[in-house]
């Protein structure tokens, strides 16, 4: 009977002995290496964020599962990355919202220009009942969605002259993402806006076969557009994410204590990749002035004209979209537009 209960006490003893930082015995997690893919350089908010999750993946998975990042289109553009996540060739990648919304549709009401104007608003919209709404139309996909991670405000760069009311976006010709609600929304600012994929974006600004682009801060100074742009206009038009994903094929691979461990993971590494990317946004303007580009806000009222501008093509798609996505969208902008 001694001897029965001494065993029983060092198998108790054995079961609570999990390595530091694991979420659950060892049995459960397996040697992977997740190849983690994005558009982004290594001086990016992004990549900060993809090296804080491989360092919490490592930590709870004893050094089990490897994190291994792909910077700037080093596996593809966004399309095909996804494409590789569909087919189960690819583990993960951070594309922005915007360019899955081929896939689900309904991801484009967090495209709509002029929806929100602060952080903790934009943040409140996607980590709330919306973005949760969102995320589970895409297993039937073929993905994954753990987090949305911060890709900043839009703004605007161009060649000819600054964006500081309505009128000045008046033939542009301004690559943006080939994604319907952005195509109609400039057009309806009476730009001319061109579908381009990013990897052509800065040789076409080289040569001005585009006049301009929009994309956030942290992207503007990452890839140097300050050398072929001079003028930067706050316009703030859209806030951006990335949406952090994982192949489904992959990931039905996984056991529990292994998805709990990227879930946990993209949701820590979240918090730490916005506060990064909060303050590179803010650098980043005082890097691409100093660099030479000449910077201006856009006073309140003209981005009231601007938003009612783009308001037509808000209401057309936004009856495109699925019903209950609608009714959730509209009660949610109430709710975060009281966030200051």
């Amino acid at each position: 009977m001694k001897n029965r209960f001494a065993g029983m006490l060092l198998c108790a003893a054995a079961s609570a002995l999990i390595l530091p930082g694991t979420s659950a015995g060892a049995d459960d997690i397996q040697q992977r290496t997740i190849r983690f893919g994005h558009l982004n350089n290594l001086d990016h908010p992004v990549s900060a964020g993809v090296k804080k999750f491989a360092e919490i993946v490592a930590a709870k998975s004893g050094g089990k599962i490897q994190v291994k990042e792909y910077p700037s289109n080093q596996l593809g553009t966004e399309q095909q990355q996804t494409q590789a996540l569909r087919g189960g060739t690819q583990e993960m990648q951070s594309p922005a919202t915007t360019s899955i919304v081929g896939l689900v549709k309904d991801l484009g009401v967090i495209d709509f220009p002029f929806a929100v104007s602060t952080y903790p608003q934009g943040f409140a919209l996607v980590d709330g009942p919306l973005g949760d709404a969102l995320v589970k139309k895409l297993p039937e996909k073929g993905l994954i969605a753990l987090a949305f991670w911060d890709l900043g405000f839009r703004n605007t760069t161009n060649s000819k002259h600054p964006i500081a009311k309505l009128e000045d976006f008046a033939g542009l010709k301004l690559r943006v993402i080939p994604n319907p609600v952005f195509l109609e929304s400039f057009q309806a600012l009476k730009a001319s806006p061109m579908p381009l994929s990013f990897s052509e974006l800065y040789t076409a600004l080289e040569t001005k076969a585009v006049d301009g682009q929009e994309n956030p801060f942290n992207v503007i100074r990452s890839n140097k557009f300050y050398e072929v742009q001079k003028y930067v206009s706050a316009t703030n038009h859209v806030y951006a994410a990335n949406i952090i994903l994982v192949s489904k094929i992959f990931w039905d691979k996984l056991s529990a204590t292994e998805q709990k461990i990227l879930r946990d993971a993209a949701l820590e590494a979240r918090d730490y990749q916005r506060k990064v990317s909060l303050a590179a946004a803010e650098e980043s303007v005082n890097e691409l002035k100093k660099a030479g580009m000449q910077y201006n806000d856009v006073p309140p009222a003209e981005l009231a004209r601007m938003r009612q501008a783009v308001q037509p093509v808000i209401d057309k798609f936004m009856n495109s979209y699925d019903p209950e996505i609608q009714k959730l969208y509209k009660s949610e902008i109430e709710r975060v537009l009281k966030i200051k």
